[in-house]
């Protein structure tokens, strides 16, 4: 599930939503308001139920042969086993905008955000099985005990790396 030409995607598990207004967000770190959404590279950090922790690691250039061969794959996502039950079970919908009503954010870009109100291009799509989502984008899903070891060792890798809702993951072993 990745966005056509000149759009943004933005994921929910609420099919209802017609019109999108900026907010800011409980968890966020700054005091602006907006809606947020993701381009095709990113999309797939939002193939989870809203709520579920993730970490996603990925070789960028500059990527040490070391940390390719740890990493083992061309992009890894990893989530606890508790979460397989509901990824597995939710339904997951995407939401199109115009990508023209949307600016990169952040100093990685790693989201795109408006910040006046935007209506989806159409109506939500259900997205259906998340991981033959995975299978198909040739994405490894890792299902560990707990995810604080591969958060770890990725984040501190010469691998692009991101960690989402982290806060509801297991707390750290040992």
């Amino acid at each position: 599930m990745r966005p056509k030409p000149g759009e943004v995607l933005h994921f929910s598990e609420d099919p209802t939503i017609t019109r999108f207004a900026p907010h800011v967000a409980a968890t966020a770190q700054q005091p602006e308001a907006y809606v947020w959404a993701v381009d095709a590279e990113r999309a797939p950090d939002y193939w989870f139920p809203r709520q579920c922790p993730r970490a996603m690691a990925w070789p960028v250039p500059g990527t040490t042969e070391a940390d390719r061969s740890w990493l083992g794959g061309s992009r890894v996502h990893a989530i606890e086993y508790g979460w397989l039950a509901a990824l597995q079970s939710v339904r997951l919908y995407v939401y199109r905008f115009a990508a023209s009503s949307f600016r990169p954010f952040g100093e990685h870009a790693h989201a795109m955000v408006a910040t006046v109100p935007v209506s989806p291009l159409g109506p939500p799509e259900p997205i259906g099985d998340l991981l033959a989502l995975h299978e198909e984008a040739g994405i490894e899903l890792r299902v560990l005990a707990n995810l604080w070891g591969f958060v770890d060792t990725a984040s501190a890798s010469s691998l692009g790396f991101s960690g989402i809702r982290l806060r509801n993951a297991r707390p750290r072993v040992g």
